[in-house]
């Protein structure tokens, strides 16, 4: 079968519910070891948008994830041996895959996720990017020489430092990158020499099926890689089994902390929230500031851990940036995310709208201003900017995942720097300033993983380091930050006597 037909259909699409049959992207069987298995447990995968099916998958059960991580614990017998030029002409052909099926990639994301078509052909490309990179930094695993003759009786003595590959990776990612966010497990781990397995968002889970198929048809083992949605409770043995040598996940907090409590002995890297404050000072260009914040702010209905929420905005121009976001904002056109004409799609769910709604209300009673939008269309929320908000509110205090922004004015560069730091979140920040010695204090006292300066907390290309601190998690992605944390150290020493 070829490679297109595969991303098709993964497996069988026989109809598992009277109106799977009607699924635009088929049916789908867990994966493991290469073949796609069908359950008694089959989900129904629904727009966002419409409520329309979009496809089946069969959830794996206890028995199949034990099947899953001694088929992973097996296959890394092979995989950590295979050469760096193997690994890396695998991930070529996945990225060159990708770029292949562009246009279906971003078809199934768009009806999965509700992200608008041209937002989900963006991030197609950011996965062959970040399959790419990962290709290169497979041939750069390197190691040092250590001199160990530093006390007398150690002469002759020298130490070679190597980076090997852990062991079995679980990945576990969120719906709201289901292409991208799931490369930035796959890539490094194969890049590694790792097994993995996945256990994609139950909202999202066919991108991975089909980025697992493609990995299958580049010449990755079978045992290599694998996929298995399934019930939480059934998920327990991908935290706690010892087999499992990492475990890399991204989402909420509440979830993250508990899994690394849970997860024992095995290496854990936590990719989590933020509620991201940016600031724009007096010297900013205010034109290109709102250009920024409106794409920043709004991008996939904010649902992105490094969304702008906070806006800290000097008083001597907080009027003429205002003036100049609200008309960009107003001009962002909401609806059908297969349209192409569509900037904001829905949110992913209806719980997700109604928690908006109640902080949104509640943000109202306190006395917040809607400078424009706060207007729902089932799932979809108009793009909406607020003012006068207390700080202490929901909506400006955690993490909105959604298409609001507050703005605040400030006087005192050194306060809004103390108040964007004023928050359990620290993943990214951003700032617009030409003073570097504002730039130098922002650095230094705003506790993030990343700091941007003249652009928004957004702002991310796939091979930096990206990860936070504080409730936002500890770890780093990015294809050669992620491979260190997917690989360890081992020593040897040589004695020349």
């Amino acid at each position: 079968m070829a490679t297109s037909e595969r991303l098709r259909q993964a497996t069988t699409h026989t109809a598992a519910t009277n109106g799977a049959a009607n699924a635009e992207l088929g049916e789908y069987g867990f994966l493991i070891d290469g073949q796609h298995h069908h359950s008694q447990d089959a989900i129904e995968v629904r727009s966002p948008y419409d409520d329309a099916l979009v496809a089946v998958v069969h959830r794996a059960g206890p028995a199949d994830i034990d099947n899953a991580i001694a088929t992973a614990a097996r296959a890394f017998e092979t995989t950590r041996k295979l050469p760096s030029w193997q690994r890396s002409e695998v991930l070529e052909k996945i990225s060159a895959g990708i770029a292949a099926h562009r246009e279906e990639f971003a078809r199934t994301i768009a009806l999965e996720a509700g992200k608008p078509i041209r937002t989900a052909r963006a991030e197609v490309d950011r996965a062959v990017f970040t399959f790419k990179v990962a290709a290169e930094e497979a041939r750069r695993i390197y190691g040092e020489i250590v001199p160990l003759d530093w006390l007398p009786g150690n002469d002759g003595r020298v130490g070679q430092v190597r980076r090997v590959p852990r062991g079995p990776v679980v990945g576990i990612s969120p719906f709201n990158f289901p292409l991208n966010l799931v490369a930035h497990k796959v890539a490094p781990a194969l890049a590694a020499g790792c097994p993995i397995i996945l256990r994609p968002a139950s909202q999202t889970p066919v991108s991975s099926f089909k980025l697992a198929q493609l990995a299958l048809d580049s010449g990755w083992p079978a045992g290599g890689i694998a996929v298995v949605p399934c019930k939480t409770k059934d998920a327990d043995p991908l935290v706690e089994d010892d087999r499992i040598k990492l475990l890399t996940f991204t989402g909420s907090p509440a979830v993250g902390w508990d899994l690394k409590r849970r997860a024992g002995r095995k290496f854990v890297t936590l990719e989590l929230g933020g509620n991201a404050g940016n600031i724009v000072h007096n010297d900013a260009d205010i034109a290109y500031a709102a250009e920024r914040v409106t794409f920043g702010g709004f991008t996939y209905a904010g649902q992105s851990c490094i969304s702008v929420q906070r806006v800290y905005v000097h008083g001597d121009i907080y009027e003429g940036f205002v003036d100049d976001l609200i008309p960009r904002v107003e001009k962002l056109k909401v609806g059908n995310p297969l349209d192409e004409a569509t900037d904001i799609g829905p949110l992913i769910d209806q719980g997700a709208a109604d928690r908006l709604g109640a902080w949104l209300d509640e943000a109202r009673v306190g006395g917040a201003e809607v400078l424009t939008g706060g207007v729902r269309e089932g799932n979809i929320w108009h793009p909406t900017v607020l003012a006068s908000v207390d700080e202490a509110m929901r909506i400006s205090c955690q993490e909105a995942f959604g298409p609001f922004v507050d703005l605040f004015r400030y006087s005192d560069v050194h306060d809004a720097i103390r108040r964007v730091n004023d928050s359990d979140y620290g993943l990214q920040a951003g700032i617009f300033t030409n003073d570097w010695r504002i730039i130098e204090e922002a650095f230094e006292e705003i506790e993030v993983g990343g700091l941007m300066v003249n652009d928004v907390s957004t702002y991310r290309i796939d091979h930096m380091p990206y990860g936070g601190v504080k409730a936002s998690g500890f770890g780093r992605e990015g294809l050669r930050y992620a491979i260190e944390e997917m690989t360890e150290m081992k020593l040897l020493t040589f004695n020349r006597r």
